[in-house]
């Protein structure tokens, strides 16, 4: 499988992202490795909290939580989903499946063997990260979902439609622009610079071109039969199950009633609707994420 390997020097002095870069091969179908970046900040004993970005960010999107998790006590792990981030990057955009992409996620969190998971999920981070806890849901304790979803054939709306052609209308996607556009707070130019920073060119973007196009949107597309049978695990999962979705996403915003509905564990829980927040609310309301986290973790 042909890739690219975003240089080290693009990841110089990226403003409040101070963490050891940490790396896992995972393998492929043809026999091929990628290398795959991940983060693991705080005591290796502490409880285990796993943040999933999804598009067309990386682990740069929880860089104002991490520290506050770690002081706290817990072990922060925080991947770069391939594509993306520090991970390699496959120059074909058919390299991409919602099937492979899961796959090489799921190779990544096997291989770390970790239980008893607190899971922050956003965007793909959870259209991937619930298929995980169907998949595994003995490893997972609970589980904080932000503006994402588990589509299963059913229609998500208008607002995503919107997005998924503007994407495609975009033979360059300016990744930071479209991160400064999701959330309600300016970006600084430099915090723009480092969503840009994965992608020193277009050959760099084929997963972040690709990725709206695998979200299924009809009962027939691939994986939708995979998520209706993942929503029949979810379904039954009764651990804590807390929403906290940004009010200014027009994309996903509206999704957080869905989860609340289906998932048991979702019932009862103090589900957060923030006022100020858009789609990449991590930006928006890192602080009051982290103290949802801790109040989580004493439920």
């Amino acid at each position: 499988m042909e890739f690219l390997r975003t240089p080290d020097e693009r990841f110089a002095n990226l403003p409040g992202y101070a963490f050891t870069p940490r790396y896992d091969s995972v393998g492929n179908s043809d026999g091929s490795t990628l290398r795959m970046h991940y983060l693991d900040e705080g005591p290796a004993q502490g409880p285990v909290m796993v943040l999933l970005h999804g598009e067309p960010t990386w682990s740069y999107l929880y860089r104002s939580m991490i520290g506050p998790l770690v002081n706290a006590g817990f072990r922060v792990l925080a991947p770069d989903l391939i594509g993306f981030g520090r991970s390699d990057k496959p120059i074909a955009r058919e390299a991409y499946s919602y099937a492979t992409n899961l796959d090489w996620l799921e190779q990544w969190f096997l291989r770390r063997d970790l239980r008893d998971v607190t899971l922050f999920c956003q965007d793909w981070g959870g259209l991937l990260g619930l298929r995980l806890v169907a998949a595994h849901p003995d490893r997972f304790a609970r589980v904080l979902a932000s503006n994402t979803a588990l589509p299963d054939g059913s229609d998500l709306g208008e607002g995503f439609r919107q997005w998924r052609d503007f994407s495609q209308s975009r033979p360059d996607m300016e990744v930071g622009r479209v991160v400064a556009r999701g959330v309600t707070r300016p970006l600084t130019p430099a915090e723009i610079s480092a969503y840009d920073a994965p992608f020193p060119d277009v050959s760099y973007k084929a997963a972040v071109l690709t990725f709206p196009t695998l979200v299924p949107l009809g009962p027939d597309d691939a994986e939708a039969a995979e998520n209706r049978q993942a929503w029949s695990v979810l379904e039954q999962f009764r651990k804590p199950f807390l929403t906290a979705f940004g009010d200014r996403d027009p994309v996903l915003g509206h999704m957080d009633t869905v989860l609340q509905k289906r998932i048991p564990g979702a019932r009862c829980q103090p589900h957060i609707r923030l006022e100020r927040a858009g789609h990449f609310s991590q930006e928006d309301e890192a602080e009051r994420f982290v103290h949802a986290l801790l109040k989580l973790m004493d439920s």
